[in-house]
C-alpha cells in the first residue's frame, strides 16, 4: 500500500467500514483468506459490484490482495485496524466517565 498521512488513512478506513457489506467482508477475511469470488458469493450483487467494495477495502489498507494467475486472494491486514483503534481510544475517555 502507498504510504498515506494519518488523517487520509483514517478517512479511508472509516469510509470503508461505513458500509455494511464491506464490514461483513472484513469479518469474513478475518476468519480466513478468501478469493474475490468467495467474498462475493454470499452477497446479492454482481462480481463487478463486489470487486468495487474490495477495492475500497484495499485502498484503505484493511485488505491485502495477492494475485496468482487468475486467482485473486484477499487477506485481512489487521495492523491498519489498529490505527482506527488508536483514534477511538483517544475519545474513549469521554464515554467511559
Amino acid at each position: 500500500m502507498v504510504e498515506q498521512n494519518n488523517e487520509e488513512q483514517l478517512d479511508h478506513i472509516f469510509h470503508a467500514l461505513a458500509d455494511p457489506t464491506r464490514r461483513e467482508m472484513v469479518r469474513m477475511i478475518a476468519a480466513q483468506e478468501m478469493t474475490v469470488s468467495e467474498l462475493a458469493e454470499p452477497f446479492d450483487m454482481s462480481l463487478a459490484a463486489a470487486s468495487k467494495h474490495i477495492k475500497v477495502l484495499e485502498r484503505s489498507g484493511l485488505l491485502d490482495r495477492s494475485i496468482q494467475g487468475r486467482t485473486h486472494t484477499c487477506r485481512l491486514n489487521p495492523g491498519v485496524m489498529s490505527k482506527a483503534l488508536e483514534w477511538l481510544q483517544f475519545y474513549e475517555r469521554f464515554w467511559t466517565r
